[in-house]
């Protein structure tokens, strides 16, 4: 029996699409090899719904060798070229099996470049070539029934072709530029040095680095100079107030002494009180840029982190699709159904009876406009089953975002009161909400002092008790965070809204970048400098910011996928000719600094218990690393211990203070690092 074969991006998206399309709600289960797929029915059209895991091809190399430069790229099977990708397979196999009986399909994936790409991919090499001719497109932004339903009967008849296009370009240039720079780096190395090293750049990720080298270079060659504050107690209706000296920086001490001299032990007179209202309009709703920095300032949470919590939200149907860069409502999302179902959640309802009760909703909405997609909002639909914490925790950041823009404009007042000491000015301020506005459905959020001052008017004399003088030094720049590079890089427009964290979170696992206060490792910085000062091309923001611009216009079908992979690999092709001549003195370049590196990371300093040199060792047999003395070797320690197998190792440069043994930092993906006592089977501070 012939059916409508659809493709799902993911397992739970899969279920939620077969449970809103079928008719009674209850499509049929199947499994193999532990892939569960779906039957339903609808209009009576048989429907069967299966899932991918995500991206089930991927790029690779067409023909065999380890060199470059290669240009020759194929699509294959994700686990022909991934181990750790081997369920894939199971994936295609079922796909397969399930097309052989269908008479047409629809992609069901989620509406962006990647979703289309990895529906394209299914339909062409796992379904045959001749279904993308009868394959037609779901387009939704949450996965409700509602909206799936709404999307099922207004399918696209055909596939998002500027999208695909866009896609699979940007994957193949992201391919080619990466393995013909990683292999050049690498290819450099060993013809120096006798073996291969894992090193890798590429055309978002080399920029991205020097960014945070850049500002590395800036704070080590800052020199910084010495300035003063002053600040004075007053005593003001019997309560002490601090009081802020007009200047607020004074670059000279005499200068700042003779202010503290004049003023010490006076009395003040205040000569002025004024006052101003500032109206704060409600903020915008979330894009994935301004979820990411939200969360971050508030949870810590990294973008990658944020990015992975929302995506499980959406699968559950919480929230809006989140790979967005949209402010803007259309007319098509029904707010008051969403608002009147936000209601029944017990933490939301005297919020939403207020927004209700105003009448017309008129959200506030910012400048950014993604036609594909609304902006992140909630459903409106209530959690089915007990989320995590940090899921709770975006969930309501989420949610109480969207009732905001509901909401009125904040008042905000603000009091300066002007002392006049001696002949010096000192101010004294103050400031309070008068209106809360939108500020009272955002309220675990809102970052607003409130700072009471007493009642005062002009004339009024006010005793100085002391006042203090404190010597500061300006500072340098501050180091990047996970959330201000991701800002820089759009600033930049280097790499996308979907790509970003993901770039950020492999400078990390390679090892180049270290720290939540970003620092760039040796290693990093041995890469940078090699490639400014030999290949400094591959670098430039401009060939990276040229090159999205140009996958732009494949999306905007100006230009052909064709046009633009060529006009990629002639960028590239004089950046590989330059390695290819200065081969040798790279590999010299990176071996020296690469020796350096390695003898640095593996010493951890000396043994309490004989004053050898502890080091991070492996073992030939086992290939599992631990620490180990090297007094072991003329029998006069056998200190030794295990090490987590699994994550990044950094030496800390501290000792653990219950044993005196030395600390390592232990970094594993999408984890909070950890710091452990490399003697942690005896230190007592350790258990």
């Amino acid at each position: 029996m012939s059916y409508t074969l659809i493709i799902a991006e993911k397992p739970s998206a899969a279920e939620r699409i077969a449970k809103a399309l079928d008719e009674n709600g209850k499509p049929e289960v199947y499994e193999e090899n532990g892939v569960r797929y779906y039957k339903a029915t609808r209009d009576k059209t048989k429907l069967v719904i299966v899932p991918a895991i995500g991206h089930l091809f991927s790029v690779s190399q067409k023909g065999g060798g380890w060199t470059y430069p290669v240009f020759n790229v194929e699509w294959v099977a994700t686990y022909r070229v991934n181990k750790r990708a081997s369920n894939t397979k199971h994936f295609i196999d079922l796909i397969s099996k399930l097309a052989k009986d269908a008479d047409s399909f629809i992609s069901a994936t989620d509406f962006d470049i990647e979703g289309s790409q990895i529906a394209y991919n299914i339909l062409k090499y796992a379904c045959g070539t001749e279904s993308l001719s009868k394959a037609k497109r779901m387009k939704f932004s949450a996965l409700t029934k509602d909206e799936l339903v709404n999307a099922y009967y207004s399918l696209s008849q055909t596939l998002d072709w500027g999208l695909i296009e866009a896609g699979r370009a940007r994957h193949e240039i992201d391919w080619i530029y990466g393995i013909n720079l990683s292999r050049a780096l690498m290819t450099s190395l060993k013809n120096v040095a006798g073996k291969y090293h894992t090193l890798s750049t590429g055309r978002v990720q080399g920029p991205t680095l020097s960014f945070i080298a850049r500002r590395e270079r800036e704070i080590k060659s800052f020199v910084p100079k010495p300035y003063w504050t002053i600040s004075a107690q007053a005593e003001i209706n019997g309560g002490l107030y601090v009081l802020q000296y007009e200047k607020g920086k004074i670059l000279t001490k005499s200068e700042a002494e003779k202010v503290v001299e004049e003023c010490s032990g006076q009395v003040g007179i205040i000569t002025d009180v004024s006052s101003s209202e500032r109206t704060l309009s409600p903020p915008p709703p979330f894009d994935i840029s301004s979820l990411q920095s939200e969360a971050y300032s508030l949870f810590g949470y990294t973008p990658s982190r944020t990015m992975a919590i929302a995506e499980r939200l959406y699968l559950a149907a919480l929230i809006s699709y989140p790979r967005t860069g949209s402010q803007k409502f259309p007319p098509s999302i029904d707010l008051l159904s969403i608002l009147r179902q936000l209601r029944e959640h017990e933490r939301y309802t005297r919020i939403v009876e207020c927004i209700l009760s105003r009448g017309k909703l008129s959200p506030t909405e910012g400048k950014k406009e993604d036609p594909a997609h609304p902006p992140i909002h909630p459903t409106g639909t209530l959690p089915e089953e007990k989320l995590s914490p940090e899921e709770e925790k975006l969930f309501d950041l989420i949610v109480r975002r969207f009732l905001a823009v509901f909401g009125p404009p904040s008042i905000r007042e603000s009091i300066k009161v002007t002392i006049a000491v001696s002949s010096h000015i000192f101010h004294l301020r103050g400031m309070k909400t008068k209106v809360a506005g939108w500020q009272e459905a955002y309220e675990p959020y809102v970052r607003t002092e409130e700072i009471e001052i007493p009642p005062v008017r002009e004339g009024e004399q006010v005793k100085i008790v002391n006042v203090n003088l404190e010597e500061k030094y300006t500072a340098p720049p501050p180091r990047y965070n996970p959330n201000s590079l991701l800002k820089l890089m759009e600033a930049n427009q280097i790499g996308t809204k979907a790509t970003r964290a993901d770039i950020i979170e492999t400078l990390y696992e390679r090892r180049y970048i270290t720290g939540r206060q970003i620092e760039i490792t040796d290693l990093g910085l041995s890469v940078i400098n090699v490639l400014s000062a030999y290949c400094p091309r591959v670098l430039s923001v401009d060939l990276t910011r040229e090159l999205e611009e140009a996958m732009n216009q494949i999306e905007s079908q100006k230009k052909t996928r064709q046009e633009v992979i060529v006009d990629a690999i002639e960028k590239l092709t004089p950046i590989l000719e330059d390695f290819k001549r200065k081969e040798k003195e790279i590999g010299e370049a990176l071996r020296e600094a690469l020796f350096k590196i390695q003898q640095k990371q593996f010493s951890l300093g000396k043994c309490p218990l004989c004053g050898g040199e502890l080091k991070i060792i492996r073992s030939r047999k086992s290939r599992k690393r631990f620490v180990g003395c090297l007094n072991y070797w003329s029998g006069t320690c056998n200190f030794s211990a295990p090490l987590p197998q699994a994550g990044i190792l950094e030496p800390t440069g501290k000792t653990c203070p219950n044993c005196g043994f030395p600390t390592l930092l232990v970094r594993r993906p999408r984890r909070r690092p950890q710091e452990l006592c490399v003697n942690w089977q005896k230190c007592q501070g350790a258990k």
